[in-house]
């Protein structure tokens, strides 16, 4: 038997609830102190600062992602939800600080570890195996990977959940909304309560490494046979509650494709987007974390390898149905049927329908032109989704009509734009239209 050490000391994740509030009470007292700072500098220059603009400053943004990263867990988790779901819609500042937080999170320390391991699978766990890298392959929000070899000789990926995640979600998740409200990001009349309840359901439910394994079996069922996807398999002797352990499955970060040569990354790009329409229109259940950590690439048999599953859900049959509407009214060029879909499905209020219609018209008219192209879709050029931008920027900035479309909705609209996230990273082209037409049954040519 061998065990590699990492060399790493890694930081402890404050598993303890006075231990993680202790932390949010440094982050509210840093956050303080930085706009204090700000403001005496502004007045000092003779403006007359916004408070939301204190609070957004480089060094306010970076203690918040350094600490939602040492927290890991819920805090962390929602930290990549906001980063990941906000896009391109963020400031270029804002977004290469937070994409910290969909980077790799600090391990724990070698003694924490240890800790967790033995109170799962006992103090003498180390004699099932040949090898047991101490160093992790790779850490998240909930826990970090680790590579081992069995006795039997099975070649494993071990998932170990930080200490006091799971106890410490509910208390997490009502911090970070506290921080949204203090800080001004969010409207005083916005109700977010039923979202934050479902992201609270969603976080258990991951921190649950006993139903992310089956989960997992499930997904692997759904593709079975298929050359184009591989899910790892289950090992259900090392798994546990805190514990997800299955086959290591080579492959390379999917982000180191965008070196290859266009024919694959347009490859790549089509495969993700095809899965996502088998999730949404035929399986009836979807994956709904798009961090691009969860897809890796295998570039010698031209595979997606499909990791974390603990946010699987299902898809409603009216969340499909609703898509369904949306779409055929897209391929179709019809923009009133797309406006009315999009406000049935709950992605547009109708506040602010009633409040920027004729901008919404003009949004719509500029999607439907785009879409209506007979070639592939470029993910590269963003000059559309600049022009959108800014135009949606007019609608965001009235807080009179934002409100909060239905959780499914949320959740695969969230998957769904991550992988357009993707795309665009890999700088593909797709003839989505085509790939569209076809999970929904309807001529792609709009006749």
């Amino acid at each position: 038997m061998s065990t590699r050490d990492g060399g790493t000391k890694g930081r402890p994740v404050p598993s303890g609830r006075l231990s993680r509030l202790g932390q949010f009470g440094r982050l509210a007292g840093g956050l303080a102190g930085g706009l204090l700072a700000e403001g005496a500098r502004r007045l000092a220059d003779g403006e007359r600062p916004a408070m939301r603009d204190m609070l957004l400053t480089p060094g306010n943004l970076m203690r918040v992602a350094d600490r939602l990263s040492h927290l890991r867990g819920a805090a962390m988790k929602l930290g990549q939800m906001i980063s990941m779901d906000a896009g391109d819609a963020l400031p270029v500042e804002l977004s290469q600080l937070m994409a910290r937080l969909r980077a790799q999170a600090d391990p724990m320390p070698p003694v924490q570890l240890q800790r967790m391991l033995a109170a799962e699978w006992g103090q003498e766990w180390r004699i099932r195996f040949q090898r047991f890298d101490d160093k992790p392959i790779a850490a998240a929000s909930i826990g970090q990977v680790h590579r081992a070899v069995t006795l039997d000789g099975r070649e494993l990926a071990i998932k170990v959940q930080y200490p006091g995640v799971r106890g410490s979600i509910d208390a997490d998740v009502d911090n970070v909304a506290t921080l949204l409200r203090v800080s001004g990001l969010l409207p005083p009349k916005l109700d977010i309560t039923p979202l934050l309840a479902e992201a609270k359901v969603q976080l258990h439910e991951e921190t649950d490494y006993r139903r992310e394994g089956v989960q997992m079996e499930a997904y692997g069922h759904l593709l079975a046979g298929s050359d184009a996807y591989v899910v790892p398999a289950l090992a259900p002797d090392f798994t546990t509650d805190s514990i997800l352990a299955m086959s290591f499955v080579e492959g390379v970060p999917i982000e180191e494709m965008v070196g290859a040569r266009q024919s694959e990354r347009d490859r790549i790009a089509a495969l993700l987007i095809d899965l996502v329409l088998d999730e949404l229109f035929r399986f009836g259940v979807m994956q709904t974390d798009p961090n691009f950590a969860n897809f890796r690439y295998q570039p010698a048999t031209g595979r997606v390898v499909l990791l974390d599953f603990g946010a699987t859900r299902p898809v409603s049959p009216a969340t499909a149905q609703a898509y369904r509407w949306l779409l055929a009214a897209g391929l179709s060029r019809d923009g009133g049927a797309v406006k009315k879909a999009a406000v049935d499905a709950g992605f547009l209020g109708a506040a602010a329908v009633r409040r920027h219609g004729d901008l919404i018209d003009r949004m719509i008219g500029l999607i439907l032109a785009e879409a209506s192209k007979s070639e592939a879709f470029d993910f590269s050029d963003r000059r559309v989704l600049a022009l959108l931008r800014d135009q949606a920027a007019t609608v965001a900035g009235d807080r009179e009509t934002w409100h909060v479309p239905p959780t499914d909705t949320l959740f695969a609209q969230r998957k769904i734009s991550g992988i357009a996230l993707l795309a665009a990273r890999l700088e593909a082209r797709v003839d989505v239209r085509s790939m569209v037409a076809r999970h929904i049954g309807v001529d792609p040519t709009g006749v």
